[in-house]
C-alpha cells in the first residue's frame, strides 16, 4: 500500500547504498539527490512536485546509488516495491520488456555519465592518479640510487631529482616541488630552503614511498568492482580505532578486540570528538573489522589494526594531493 511521508527540511529520505524497497513521488516540497565525495557530498539533482525517484531499483533490486534528502519541508508518496510487483505481474509481457529495457538503458547511461565525469576530473586535476605514482616513484628511485644516509632518513640530491623529473621522466618540476611540500606537511620528508636556489630534501622512510607506489599502482589497475576504497571521511575513524587498538594486546590470530561502546563513551575525552558505534559500519563492510558483536550490553569488534596502519598513510597522501586545485587565471 502506498502512503504519505512528511519530511522536514534536512530529513533523510534514504542514504547511498541503502537497500531499495520502494520508489517515491514528490507531492510537495523539494528533494535533493546527493552523492558522497570524500568528506563532503555533491548535489546531483533537485526534484520537485510530480517528480519520481528511486524507480530504477524496482527492476534490479540494487542498493541506492545515491542518497536523497529534503531541502524543504516535503510530502512524499511512498510506493513499496512489494505492492508494485503484485500489479506489475498483471502487465502484458511486451510491456514488461519495454519498461525493463528503458530502465536498464537509463541506469547504463547514468553509469557512463559518472565515468565521463570522473575522467574529466582526472584530466583537470593538478595530480591525476597516475601522475602521483610517477612522481612518488621518481623520488623513491633517486633516493634509493643516489641518496645518502642522514640522521633523519635519506638525503636526496635535489639537482639529481630535478634532472630525473624533467629529463628522464618528462614530468613537471612544479608538480614535484608541490608534492614534496605536501609530503613534508604530512611528515614523510623535510624540505629545507638553503638559499641561492639550493634545497635540502630528506625522505624519512624510502620503503614507505616504494610501498605506496606498489599499492596505488595495483589499486588503479585493479577491476573497479574489486577495489577497496577508503573514503576520506573514514580516515578519521581509522585513526581513532588505531589509537585504541594500540592500547590492546593481539589475540592468537593477530586481531585486536575493541569495545565500541566504551570507545564511544571515552572518545570525546581522548580524541576530542565522538567515535560512535555506527561510525565503523563502512569499515565492517570493507573487511577492516569483523561484524559487530553484542556482548553483555556492549558492542565489540575484532579490528585489523595492522592493515589499517599500513593503508592509512597511503590514503592520506592520495587525498592530500587530490585536494590541490589548479591555479585560476
Amino acid at each position: 500500500m502506498s502512503g504519505l511521508r512528511n519530511l522536514k527540511k534536512g530529513d533523510i529520505l534514504f542514504r547511498e547504498n541503502d537497500p531499495s524497497e520502494a520508489m517515491f513521488v514528490i507531492k510537495s516540497g523539494r528533494i535533493a539527490i546527493v552523492k558522497s565525495k570524500g568528506s563532503s557530498e555533491i548535489v546531483l539533482a533537485e526534484l520537485g512536485p510530480g517528480d519520481m525517484l528511486g524507480e530504477m531499483a524496482f527492476f534490479d533490486n540494487k542498493p541506492r546509488s545515491a542518497g536523497a534528502k529534503a531541502i524543504a519541508d516535503s510530502v512524499i508518496i511512498e510506493l513499496p516495491f512489494k505492492a508494485l510487483n503484485a500489479q506489475f505481474k498483471n502487465f502484458p509481457e511486451w510491456l514488461k520488456a519495454i519498461v525493463r529495457t528503458v530502465s536498464t538503458h537509463l541506469r547504463n547511461a547514468n553509469m557512463k555519465i559518472r565515468q565521463l565525469e570522473r575522467s574529466s576530473e582526472e584530466e583537470n586535476a593538478v595530480f591525476p592518479s597516475h601522475t602521483i605514482t610517477r612522481l612518488m616513484a621518481i623520488v623513491a628511485l633517486v633516493a634509493t640510487r643516489y641518496g645518502e644516509k642522514d640522521a633523519a632518513g635519506t638525503l636526496v640530491p635535489a639537482g639529481t631529482l630535478r634532472r630525473y623529473t624533467i629529463q628522464v621522466f618528462q614530468q613537471a618540476t612544479n608538480k614535484m616541488e608541490k608534492m614534496n611540500q605536501i609530503l613534508a606537511a604530512l611528515g614523510h620528508m623535510t624540505v629545507e630552503d638553503l638559499g641561492e636556489g639550493k634545497v635540502k630534501i630528506v625522505v624519512k622512510d624510502v620503503d614507505l614511498f616504494w610501498d605506496f607506489v606498489d599499492f596505488y599502482n595495483d589499486y588503479l589497475f585493479k577491476d573497479e568492482s574489486k577495489r577497496i576504497t577508503v573514503e576520506e571521511k573514514e580516515l578519521k575513524v581509522i585513526r581513532g580505532l588505531i589509537f585504541y587498538g594500540d592500547k590492546q594486546q593481539k589475540d592468537e590470530k593477530g586481531r585486536i578486540k575493541l569495545n565500541l561502546t566504551q570507545i564511544q563513551n571515552d572518545s570525546m575525552r581522548d580524541l576530542g570528538w565522538v567515535l560512535d558505534v555506527d561510525a565503523v559500519n563502512s569499515l565492517v563492510e570493507k573487511g577492516f573489522t569483523s561484524d559487530k558483536m553484542s556482548e553483555e550490553s556492549k558492542l565489540s569488534i575484532f579490528a585489523e589494526i595492522d592493515e589499517m596502519k599500513r593503508v592509512l598513510p597511503y590514503w592520506e597522501i592520495i587525498y592530500a594531493l587530490k585536494k590541490v586545485q589548479p591555479r585560476s587565471g
